[in-house]
């Protein structure tokens, strides 16, 4: 099933987190658009080798979610445990994933409003050095977009 619909990217101007948000919210938009009115069986459906599926797009996004605007932005969660594998268990439901995705962006939206300040650096460092929301940002956009242009191409 082919996307036939295309959306105008943001036209938010008005500073440096209005834009840098705006675009990750696009981003994010277009990969969850990806999956909309697909059965079950559809967003499962892997078709490369690395075992990844659009749903696999979304759990390994909510986790890089959590990863980026939690763990290294805030400090919040442990060093161990995270699972950035695409390939979702059968017994995993489709709405818990989606719903997962979603609970994961509002954590993330809350934790860039509670720092506020593009220029503020990250709690934990990133190859030992602490970086910036802006860096977070920037470095999120990107790989939702890039998991976006995945799904297109799955779909």
């Amino acid at each position: 099933m082919t996307e036939t619909q295309r959306e105008p990217v943001p036209r938010n101007d008005r500073g440096e987190l209005d834009t840098a948000t705006a675009f990750l919210r696009f981003a994010r938009h277009c990969l969850i658009k990806k999956t909309e009115g697909l059965t079950g069986d559809q967003v499962r459906r892997v078709l490369v080798d690395s075992g990844t599926s659009l749903l696999g797009l979304i759990q390994h996004s909510a986790v890089g979610e959590r990863w980026w605007f939690g763990y290294h932005l805030l400090g919040e969660g442990q060093d161990e445990g995270w699972d950035f594998t695409m390939e979702v268990a059968p017994m995993r439901s489709v709405a818990s994933v989606m719903q997962d995705y979603q609970d994961a962006i509002r954590e993330s939206d809350a934790a860039i409003q509670r720092v506020g300040d593009p220029e503020a650096l990250t709690v934990r460092p990133i190859d030992n050095t602490p970086l910036s929301l802006r860096w977070v940002l920037a470095h999120m956009t990107s790989e939702t977009a890039r998991h976006a242009g995945h799904a297109d191409i799955h779909r």
